[in-house]
C-alpha cells in the first residue's frame, strides 16, 4: 500500500473509532497472541498510546472477528497467520472504553511477509520471551499471555 493511501486509511479509521466512542455504546476489537518458533511472542508499541500490546485493533463493518484478527496482525506487524487461528474467547476492556469488547486469538504459525516502517500508528515491533517482556508491557497484555501460557481460560475483564 503506498504511503498516502495508507495514511488516509489510518486517519479515516482513527476518526471512525472516535466517532464510535461518542455515538455507540459498544466497540468490538481483536488481539492476537502470535508466537514464533522459539516461543517468543510478537508485540507492538503504538505511537499514540503508551506500552507494548498484542497486535490488534477494531473490527470493520462486514468483517468477522477472525478476518479482523488476520488483517490487524498483517497491517501492524507484516506477519501473516498461516492456517487457522485459535479463538481464546471474548473479554470486556473497560480501560479502553466503557463498552469495549475484545476477541482474543492465537496464531499457530506465522510467516513474515513484509517489513513495517515505524510511524505514528506502530512505533516498534518485536518478539519477546514471555518471561522477558519489556517493562512497559501493559497489564492486560501480561494477563492474556499468562492465561495462554498456563492454559487458563480467558478472563472476563481485560484488566
Amino acid at each position: 500500500m503506498d504511503e498516502p493511501v495508507g495514511l488516509m486509511r489510518r486517519v479515516r479509521r482513527g476518526l471512525w473509532f472516535r466517532a464510535m466512542l461518542v455515538t455507540r455504546g459498544m466497540t468490538l476489537g481483536v488481539r492476537v497472541i502470535a508466537p514464533n518458533d522459539r516461543g517468543e511472542v510478537l508485540l507492538v508499541r503504538h505511537g499514540y498510546t503508551p506500552g507494548w500490546h498484542l497486535p490488534g485493533g477494531g473490527v470493520d463493518h462486514g468483517e468477522t472477528l477472525e478476518e479482523a484478527a488476520r488483517r490487524e496482525l498483517a497491517e501492524e506487524t507484516g506477519h501473516a497467520a498461516l492456517g487457522s487461528l485459535e479463538f481464546r474467547g471474548m473479554t470486556y476492556n473497560r480501560r479502553q472504553w466503557k463498552g469495549d469488547h475484545v476477541g482474543v486469538f492465537v496464531a499457530v504459525e506465522l510467516a513474515h511477509e513484509r517489513d513495517v516502517t515505524p510511524g505514528f500508528e506502530i512505533a516498534e515491533i518485536g518478539f519477546f520471551g514471555v518471561e522477558a517482556l519489556p517493562d512497559a508491557t501493559t497489564p492486560g497484555t501480561r494477563a492474556r499471555l499468562a492465561e495462554w501460557q498456563d492454559g487458563h481460560p480467558l478472563a472476563d475483564h481485560w484488566s
